[in-house]
């Protein structure tokens, strides 16, 4: 009896595969994910201009035309004037509504000036603009921009255009 006992083997599973198998298909998951996080701003690009008509010089009244400065620092300046994003949004929104088709936003980025920076600046002139829309269209048609048609989004587009310069400024001063 003894013997028979010793004899007997209990049954065994072979699982060396299956550390190959979990690896497998962990690179498979991680392979075929996509964990992309998108960042940078939502913007339309604007209808191709013909050379001819880009190198036309426009003159602008000075009184026209606000200058933004977005600085190595994180400081922006308007006019030469340091000014919050706060107090950014309601001069423009002001100086927008009073101009309107004539105004002229121009933006100047230092080389070293921060990414960061530079976004929220973006963000907040679209914010100006998204709400100068939403006013007028909620005014006249009694709507807002995610909800009207392409023809009151036009017409609104017509009274607050998106009239922006960017420039860049290297280190040594000059503008690109």
């Amino acid at each position: 009896m003894f013997l028979k006992d010793r004899l007997r083997k209990v049954p065994e599973l072979n699982t060396t595969s299956t550390a190959d198998i979990s690896f497998m298909l962990l690179i498979l998951f991680l392979v075929t994910t996509s964990m992309d996080i998108d960042k940078g701003l939502s913007r339309q690009l604007p209808p191709t201009t013909p050379p001819e008509e880009m190198m036309k010089e426009r003159e602008v009244e000075r009184e026209n035309i606000v200058n933004i400065e977005v600085e190595a620092n994180g400081k922006i300046t308007v006019d030469d004037k340091e000014t919050s994003l706060k107090q950014l949004k309601s001069l423009l929104k002001a100086f927008i509504e009073k101009k309107k088709t004539t105004h002229v936003i121009r933006i100047t980025s230092h080389d070293d000036a921060s990414y960061e920076t530079y976004f929220k600046l973006q963000n907040t002139i679209m914010s100006v603009y998204q709400a100068l829309r939403n006013d007028y269209l909620k005014k006249h048609y009694g709507t807002t921009v995610a909800t009207c048609t392409e023809e009151q989004l036009q017409a609104v587009r017509s009274i607050y255009p998106q009239r922006i310069s960017e420039t860049y400024d290297d280190e040594k001063g000059g503008a690109e």
